[in-house]
């Protein structure tokens, strides 16, 4: 299975002055940990990571160190790809730059860097089966709907809301006609989902456990530091 890593983040909500995946978190790079879930998931076979010019070389770097302590070796080099203005661009750009064959790709934030492999192989199984997917967890607070003025106006029933992640998982021929059509016809979407739903074809939500967030605050920093340290004592038998 084919992934690819949107590794563009902006670090202005955390206080930082550059891309938010180069942060350390837990003595690394939140992209490091990110790639190192992705390189030990068995049904990883070819990894693009896009990304702007200017993290580049500390992109690479990160790749370099990853690559050389894992446990598996991909039969390619993981890929750089320059992205675009736009995630939605950058993706698309992505898309592009696929090896020739590929036919299912998963997509994944860098930021949600405590994604574990087995989510990654549980999506690429999914994809494999002919579903396109995303990853999501289903909302567990009250959910308000309101206006400018911040005044409510519904209550929707969260029975049916899901908060949608990554990864997400696609044929690729489905997704690269998709942005094909949005950028003919001006369509900016927030995730790859919404250009298939606007073409009226289905996604699946394939339940993601709770630790799958996305980090864009510095709390979110400290939350994935906590869920690091468990993880790294459980290895250690200590948990």
């Amino acid at each position: 299975m084919h992934l690819l890593i949107a590794a563009a983040g902006s670090g202005r909500r955390m206080g930082a002055n550059g891309n938010k995946l180069l942060l350390p978190v837990a003595g690394r790079a939140v992209l490091a940990w990110t790639l190192e879930a992705a390189l030990a998931c068995e049904a990883i076979g070819w990894i693009g990571i896009i990304g702007q010019p200017v993290d580049g070389e500390a992109i690479a770097a990160i790749v370099a160190t990853a690559t050389a302590t894992s446990q598996r070796r991909l039969a390619a080099p993981v890929a750089w790809i320059l992205g675009g203005d736009t995630r939605q661009e950058s993706v698309s750009r992505g898309l592009a730059a696929l090896p020739p064959g590929a036919e299912g790709v998963l997509i994944h934030d860098g930021a949600r860097c405590l994604v574990e492999p087995d989510l990654l192989a549980r999506c690429a199984a999914a994809l494999a089966a002919g579903q396109a997917l995303i990853a999501a967890t289903p909302v567990t607070d009250t959910i308000k709907q309101v206006n400018g003025e911040g005044t409510i106006l519904a209550t929707p029933d969260r029975s049916g809301l899901w908060a949608a992640q990554t990864p997400q998982g696609f044929p690729v021929a489905q997704l690269r006609a998709a942005h094909q059509r949005a950028a003919s016809e001006g369509w900016s979407v927030t995730d790859d989902a919404a250009l298939l739903e606007r073409l009226g074809l289905p996604v699946q939500v394939l339940e993601a456990p709770a630790s799958n967030i996305k980090l864009t605050s510095r709390f979110d920093l400290l939350v994935a530091e906590a869920v690091l340290a468990e993880r790294a004592a459980r290895a250690r038998g200590e948990g």
